[in-house]
């Protein structure tokens, strides 16, 4: 499944996710999902990712909080028009659950901000319409 999450501050972001079958367990609730996302910069200038921050839910309403420096192991440099793209994961206690959160970003001029990630959903093939 793919998602456009068009966010604030000339900063798009679009999610790609799909079902690891071959790494859940669902007779021990552990479902595990991956995600790609491309972060891709609208504005004049240069950004660079700090740090991330998540929120996933589950369909049981655990909720786990992640906050880190950048992303897979980087702090990448976005230039403007250009996109940073890559992939990682989560696992969940149930078949269907959401992720949001937000990068924290700079630009060369020392403005921080806040690139919100609107939630997006990590299910089951077929479990939603």
């Amino acid at each position: 499944m793919t998602e456009n999450l068009d966010s604030e501050n000339g900063i798009d972001i679009v999610v790609e996710t799909r079902y690891l079958s071959q790494q859940s367990d669902p007779v021990n609730n552990s479902f595990a999902f991956a995600y790609t996302i491309t972060i891709t910069n609208n504005r004049d200038e240069p950004v660079k990712l700090l740090e991330r921050h998540w929120i996933i839910t589950d369909k049981d309403d655990h909720v786990d909080e992640i906050r880190g420096k950048g992303v897979i192991g980087k702090q990448p440099v976005i230039e403007p028009g250009g996109s940073f793209r890559y992939s990682s994961g989560a696992v969940l206690a149930t078949d269907i659950g959401d992720m949001k959160g937000s990068y924290t970003m700079k630009t060369p001029s020392g403005e921080t901000f806040e690139a919100t990630i609107p939630a997006f959903v990590l299910a089951l093939p077929n479990t939603l319409h």
